[in-house]
């Protein structure tokens, strides 16, 4: 159809080859910004409108105050070897993940155990569940990024646990927490429950 503009890189295109591994090209239609998607053995098709009306009419993020108890240094404790994690999204696929190793910390007098998995060789991202959820914050769990170790230490800091994108929207295929990472302890920290 000659009446339908698709860019690219902000160039117009009629065919184009699309790389959708790690940073996945996108292609422009209007003001809609589309990109293929691959969760577990499936394809989707990654559509965001800048004008959507649920976009247009959001109203913010919540978050609990700042409180520096919920700033943790954890002990990371290697494997060996990297291990694999089972986590499954909201679709109900089985992801298979490599953990580096354990983060142990103190929080309120009790002891905990997370799994961190590697984004990127960059930061360690941990989904992890506590008892506020589906309470004062998303029901499914939160999202909460961290420095690789440093000399075998890393700073967890529970007030920037945020919400995943299916907090937002039906259409995101986000990882949920691993029963490992299933806290009992109710963490007041962090991005509270999405208002719509």
């Amino acid at each position: 159809n000659d009446t339908v503009v698709v860019t690219v890189k902000g160039k117009p295109v009629r065919e184009f080859v699309m790389k959708f591994e790690k940073q996945p090209d996108s292609f422009h239609v209007g003001t809609l910004n589309l990109s293929v998607i691959k969760r577990a053995n499936r394809y989707g098709l990654r559509v965001r409108d800048k004008n959507s009306p649920q976009r247009l009419a959001f109203k913010g993020l919540h978050w609990f105050p700042a409180r520096s108890s919920y700033r943790v240094v954890a002990t990371f404790v290697p494997y060996a070897e990297p291990r694999e994690i089972k986590i499954m999204n909201v679709l109900g696929d089985e992801l298979k993940e490599k953990t580096p190793g354990t983060l142990s910390f103190t929080l309120n007098g009790k002891r905990f155990e997370l799994r961190p998995i590697v984004e990127e060789e960059k930061k360690l991202f941990i989904i992890f569940k506590d008892s506020t959820a589906g309470k004062t914050t998303y029901p499914a769990g939160r999202y909460l990024y961290a420095d690789l170790p440093k000399d075998g230490k890393v700073v967890l800091d529970f007030n920037r646990a945020e919400n995943p994108p299916c907090a937002f929207t039906k259409y995101a295929t986000c990882p949920l927490p691993p029963r490992q990472n299933i806290m009992k302890i109710a963490i007041n920290a962090g991005e509270m429950k999405n208002v719509r």
